[in-house]
């Protein structure tokens, strides 16, 4: 196997860490790097008998922050970046980086995600226009699949490798020159977004991203699906992506696409808890942005 670093951001994965990591630990040309986020529960302890190298950080800085510690710690030519509630075994690592060897323009690619079950989890996805926000704000996604963000498996298309957008972050396989070159993921984004940031930026420098289904990996996605109380802070991550790479205009036009979409589930949803997420969402896009959580 191609030297790879497996990078697992870390923070209160208590209930899932090891069996994300063990695995891939003493894999030969694996070395797994776990980067915690100062996580209350004691995560690490999960899996200090495991050779595996292990950081401790002394904050919650966020998602990209505790990638970007986890790719410097390491040395291989390809990083893979694993959420801890998700597995992959290491033949399917050989296929991603088979993809990243057989062609230099290739600088990302993403395997196959499904659930425990088995069932396709829809990972290919577009960037971001101010039709496909205003579009989800509208349910307008359900009748034109082809406006939305998330591309559906139409004609079979997930049996089959090709290039996107970009690809979820649950499991993602990028060049280490690449991160070298672009400065790693950015830091700017606490949670949510950093993917397709870092897709964006790689479009732009002139690499592509792949999509490769001999690669399988199992995500338990409601374990990290956003919560009701990170709404919030995922509003604040599409406004500032839709700045970065689109201006105040694109990024005006993401703020009241986003108000309305929350304005709408706020009205439909009858528990309180969603209900209070959505408020959240609103305020942020009204301005408001909350403090990041810690």
């Amino acid at each position: 196997m191609t030297d790879v670093d497996v990078v697992v951001v870390s923070y209160n994965s208590r209930h899932h860490l090891r069996r994300c990591v063990e695995p891939l630990s003493g894999i030969p040309g694996v070395r797994v790097i776990v980067a915690d986020n100062a996580s209350p529960d004691g995560a690490l302890e999960t899996i200090a008998d495991l050779p595996v190298t292990a950081l401790a950080l002394d904050r919650n800085g966020g998602f990209s922050f505790g990638c970007n510690h986890g790719w410097r710690a390491g040395r291989a030519p390809f990083v893979l970046f694993l959420n801890p509630d998700a597995r992959i075994d290491p033949p399917s690592i050989s296929a991603l980086a088979e993809v990243l060897e057989s062609d230099e323009r290739a600088a990302m690619v993403g395997p196959r995600i499904v659930d425990p079950e088995g069932s396709l989890l829809l990972s290919r996805r577009r960037f971001p226009t101010a039709s496909s926000t205003f579009g989800r704000a509208f349910l307008l996604h359900r009748l034109l699949p082809g406006t939305s963000e998330v591309i559906t498996d139409d004609g079979g298309l997930y049996a089959r490798p090709g290039r996107c957008d970009w690809i979820s972050g649950a499991c993602m396989l990028v060049r280490r020159s690449i991160l070298e070159q672009l400065g790693g993921l950015d830091e700017g984004f606490f949670m949510y977004c950093e993917d397709k940031d870092l897709a964006r930026r790689i479009h732009d420098a002139g690499y592509e991203v792949r999509y490769e289904p001999s690669a399988r990996c199992v995500h338990h996605e409601g374990a990290s699906a956003p919560r009701p109380a990170l709404s919030g802070v995922l509003t604040l991550s599409r406004v500032r992506y839709a700045r970065k790479h689109g201006g105040r205009l694109r990024a005006a036009l993401e703020r009241g696409g986003l108000a309305l979409l929350a304005l709408t589930r706020m009205v439909a949803s009858r528990e309180p808890v969603v209900r209070a997420g959505h408020a959240a969402s609103l305020l942020v896009a009204a301005g408001k942005a909350p403090a990041r959580p810690r």
